[in-house]
């Protein structure tokens, strides 16, 4: 019975995996680059995709957004200063079509051009820059990958350092630049609240010039100050006017002793 069968069985086995080899399933994130005896003939998916076994082959291509780690560059400054940085990618498949056909590992291709962009756009600037406008240089680099893999397809949505590792010297230097600047600003802050005191010193000056009263406020005020202190030190202020009353008038001179007469010299006769 089992010789009588043999060719049917054998024909639903074939059937089988003509059916298995020609049904393939794609996801929602998949597309299916298509070659019909080698030649490119299309996209094709999500969904289900019925190809001509050994006629057609199916390449996969994955449009989710990949994340890919940029090894640690070294890299020089501008102002000669060796730092290591590392960066991470973001990038996704735009076009399956060019990622397959175009290059022929489009993961190690983009990898390798962010490395070397990395290392050539970090080497134009100084490491005040590297450390203080991440930004830029982030937009910088992402402009730069993003304009070299758009003939593959490939879509660099961003890329952000992730650290900038430096010497130990380099670092003490960066430290004792920081506490520079922290002094300085101290003592121009310093003398701005000096120069502030002093404008408003003399605006008050010119106030109590014009008012006497006031001024004499300001001395119940001191003598308040001192009373109030807990010392054993007596300090009596003397009024100003007080000093005036003993002064000379204004405009007199004080007399001076009359000068005592000079002898006049008389010279001897010579003799007759």
């Amino acid at each position: 019975m089992l010789v009588l069968y043999a060719p049917f069985i054998g024909l639903a086995v074939v059937v089988v995996l003509f059916v298995a080899a020609a049904i393939k399933i794609l996801r929602e994130y998949e597309r299916g680059v298509v070659f019909t005896l080698g030649r490119f003939t299309g996209v094709k998916g999500p969904g289900l995709i019925i190809l001509v076994p050994f006629i057609q082959q199916m390449v996969r291509a994955d449009l989710r957004v990949v994340v890919q780690d940029v090894p640690s560059q070294d890299v020089i400054s501008r102002d000669n200063v060796s730092v290591k940085v590392n960066a991470v990618l973001y990038f996704r498949i735009v076009d399956p079509e060019r990622a397959i056909i175009k290059v022929e590992n489009f993961m190690a291709a983009t990898s390798q051009l962010a490395q070397t962009t990395l290392r050539s756009v970090l080497g134009k600037h100084e490491l005040d820059e590297m450390l203080a406008e991440r930004d830029r240089l982030n937009a910088d680099i992402q402009t730069i990958l993003d304009q070299q893999t758009d003939a593959w397809g490939i879509k660099v949505t961003n890329v952000e350092i992730k650290h900038i590792d430096l010497a130990e010297n380099m670092i003490r230097a960066i430290a004792k630049q920081a506490e520079a600047e922290r002094l300085r600003r101290a003592k121009v802050i310093n003398a701005a609240g000096e120069q502030q005191a002093a404008e408003k010193l003399v605006e008050a000056g010119r106030l109590l010039a014009h008012e006497p009263q006031a001024m004499q406020l300001r001395y119940f005020a001191a003598l308040h100050d001192i009373a109030s202190e807990r010392s054993s030190t007596i300090v009596f202020p003397l009024p100003t006017d007080l000093l005036s009353h003993l002064q000379a008038p204004a405009g007199i001179v004080p007399s001076q002793p009359p000068a005592e007469p000079r002898a006049r010299a008389t010279r001897p006769k010579a003799a007759e």
